[in-house]
């Protein structure tokens, strides 16, 4: 059995299906234009350097960048060479492998596929920081119900004090994920917000706190000084937190959210990536550029508008559906 065909067998089951049903959609203009112009480029051609510069200026021009493309193109020369392949066809499927094997897969993996939590360290406090714009709110809102979905009480705590719409946005983030959320008047000390959050969340034993912060970075030095006080702040009532602080990034910028992910590793030990609005490009190889170049995994990614379209990240499942072939169903 091939190895796509051992992950088409793992999407089996109504849930599955479903799921795997809204990636393929939330992809769709990746895939036709990425993938469409690959299966294109690959129809009835020899396998030669001017082929092989053709697939190098699709995998640029969809974002996968230029460092990340020369690495895809070397591993699919070698593989080329070694299997002694001259069918062009078959190009897609190396493609694939080479992919999938150059996404660094996240450690947390099988938690965030369950959205478990240690128990012993409740609670599993998540930091959120990223540029204004790029779907902070919608994701925390979107991360809240996933966890709630999964059995876990949550904390939502609305540090972004200085942006005056906010706190009413992550409101109604709050109320149609159906958690409670601590905040205070436009303004105020972000610190003291996370502070009160992680008290009132130890006194009610909730099990997951979500903190949104500010989305600036013209300022590096301001914006560190702040996360630092945030962190500092919320060790004096739980020592191990934050346990997580991930970065969102809207797909739809492309390189510039690589370079955004590398201004806020600047200031923040992340733990993980958000790759939020990926329905909204056709230029998904970000993704890989993300993942190639940060050495950071991508943990969720976005792909809609609705609250459970927030998707944990799973490589294989990724690139099954990024090139999946419109005429196929998934069992």
């Amino acid at each position: 059995m091939g190895f796509f065909d051992k992950i088409k067998q793992k999407l089996t089951g109504v849930a599955e299906s479903l799921s795997f049903d809204r990636l393929k959609e939330g992809l769709a203009k990746t895939r036709d234009s990425f993938v469409g112009k690959l299966r294109s480029l690959l129809s009835g051609r020899t396998i030669d350097e001017a082929l092989l510069r053709d697939i190098e200026e699709v995998l640029i021009t969809s974002d996968v960048g230029v460092t990340t493309s020369e690495k895809i193109i070397s591993r699919l020369k070698d593989r080329v060479k070694r299997d002694a392949i001259t069918d062009s066809e078959m190009i897609i499927d190396i493609l694939k492998e080479e992919i999938a094997a150059l996404i660094a897969a996240s450690p947390s993996a099988a938690n965030d596929a369950t959205f478990a939590i240690d128990e012993s360290h409740k609670p599993h406090v998540i930091m959120l920081i990223g540029v204004n714009g790029v779907g902070k709110t919608t994701t925390i809102g979107k991360l809240a119900h996933n966890y709630k979905k999964a059995g876990k009480s949550v904390l939502i705590g609305a540090a972004d004090t200085f942006r005056a719409a906010a706190n009413e946005q992550l409101e109604v983030w709050a109320q149609r994920a159906g958690v409670d959320i601590v905040q205070q008047q436009h303004g105020a000390d972000p610190a003291a917000v996370a502070f009160d959050t992680l008290q009132a969340a130890k006194a009610r034993r909730t099990d997951v706190v979500i903190i949104d912060t500010a989305g600036r970075l013209h300022n590096k030095q301001g914006l560190m000084q702040e996360l630092e006080k945030i962190g500092r702040v919320m060790k004096k009532v739980h020592p191990s937190a934050p346990h997580d602080i991930f970065l969102a990034l809207d797909a739809t910028t492309g390189q510039n959210a690589l370079q955004q992910a590398r201004e806020f590793t600047k200031v923040a030990p992340l733990t993980g990536i958000i790759l939020t609005k990926l329905d909204g490009t056709a230029k998904g190889g970000a993704v890989l550029a993300i993942a190639d170049a940060m050495n950071i995994p991508v943990r969720y990614i976005g792909v809609g508008e609705k609250i459970d379209d927030l998707q944990v990240f799973d490589t294989e499942t990724f690139v099954e559906a990024l090139f999946e072939e419109k005429s196929h169903q998934p069992a």
